[in-house]
């Protein structure tokens, strides 16, 4: 995918012009993000770490070092099927032009009718691996929370795919929301890891092409640009308890890889941060190397005039608000994290 084009914006077919925007319930950015530090771990959060250190991060070194092997990142998700959805949930296939999309709603959460809010979520999991299905209990949880339906994209990924034909994939799936009544400000984005580079991504295009700004953007643990220069100098590259420090390295060889095969160039969002995205809600670890991105992309979306807010959590592993409930601090996040979106959709 390239850098969006500015055009004239134009309506897709059978969805109806955005209505006039609500007065804005947040103030205007003073220039910097408010940052907030949560509590230190405890101990389900350290167990959590030090369990994320002992398997994934082993396992990610040696994929690190051989990246282009036929990595079988399908399985995960795969394996994901097994495990029992949360008592109540309700879940439906989308069949979108490309691939397809989870349309998922937390016991006693009303239907996706297009008159109340929805989350787009866009899973994580360097664009290689992970799904719906990895993902569903994170998602049910964040859809109790927010009183909202959530639909998950089961975007096409790296290395078959490039990075913008999920970004692609992500655009098909905010239209079909549109389509099936939704206006842009009942409709959140929302990521985890490479999710927040997508929700970012889709953000700016959907500014640019449709002059259409969603609610909301949230992330956690996220990952905002494909370059790695800034993220290896930051002090947590070699002390991450998931991410060995050559990772991010592999993951641009395998992304570039796949863009060259598309003819396409790598979009970094960063690049293309502009006034108007919709007002950011970032978590993220304090101890994970991503939160260079967090903190970068932070500064330069409050610079650019959008109110940003980001919560460090302190020796956390990435993510791990997928530790919910068993982490008492995965459970609090995703709490605000649903308040929040309430709070944007009202």
């Amino acid at each position: 995918m390239t850098a969006p084009s500015k055009v004239s914006r134009t309506l897709h077919a059978g969805i109806s012009p955005a209505r006039m925007h609500r007065t804005h319930r947040f103030p205007v950015s003073d220039g910097a993000p408010v940052e907030v530090v949560e509590d230190g771990p405890s101990l389900a959060g350290r167990l959590a770490s030090l369990a994320a250190m002992l398997t994934i991060k082993p396992a990610l070194a040696i994929g690190s070092h051989v990246p282009h092997l036929p990595w079988p990142f399908g399985v995960v998700n795969f394996a994901a099927r097994l495990l029992h959805p949360v008592p109540g949930t309700i879940k439906a296939t989308i069949a979108l032009p490309h691939c397809t999309a989870q349309l998922v709603r937390a016991d006693g959460v009303l239907p996706a009718d297009g008159k109340r809010s929805v989350v787009l979520y866009l899973h994580g999991g360097a664009f290689l691996a992970c799904g719906a299905n990895t993902h569903s209990g994170i998602v049910t949880a964040l859809s109790g929370y927010a009183d909202s339906p959530v639909l998950v994209v089961d975007y096409r990924m790296v290395p078959k795919h490039s990075v913008g034909t999920a970004i692609d994939d992500c655009y098909d799936a905010y239209q079909w929301l549109r389509r099936t009544g939704y206006q842009p400000d009942q409709i959140v984005l929302a990521g985890d890891s490479a999710g927040g580079y997508l929700s970012l991504a889709l953000a700016e295009r959907l500014l640019d092409e449709d002059g259409e700004v969603p609610a909301a953007l949230v992330t956690m643990s996220p990952l905002f640009e494909i370059d790695n220069e800034t993220r290896a100098h930051h002090p947590n590259a070699r002390s991450d308890a998931m991410f060995p420090a050559k990772a991010f390295d592999a993951l641009v060889e395998l992304v570039e890889a796949a863009a060259k095969r598309k003819g396409e160039d790598v979009y970094e969002p960063l690049d293309h941060i502009e006034p108007g995205l919709p007002r950011t809600l970032i978590h993220a670890s304090g101890s994970e190397v991503l939160v260079s991105d967090a903190r970068k992309a932070a500064h330069m979306l409050a610079a650019a005039g959008v109110p940003v807010e980001v919560r460090i959590w302190p020796g956390q592993m990435h993510v791990f608000q997928l530790a919910a409930p068993f982490v008492s601090e995965a459970k609090r996040s995703l709490r605000q994290i649903g308040e929040y979106i309430r709070e944007a959709t009202w």
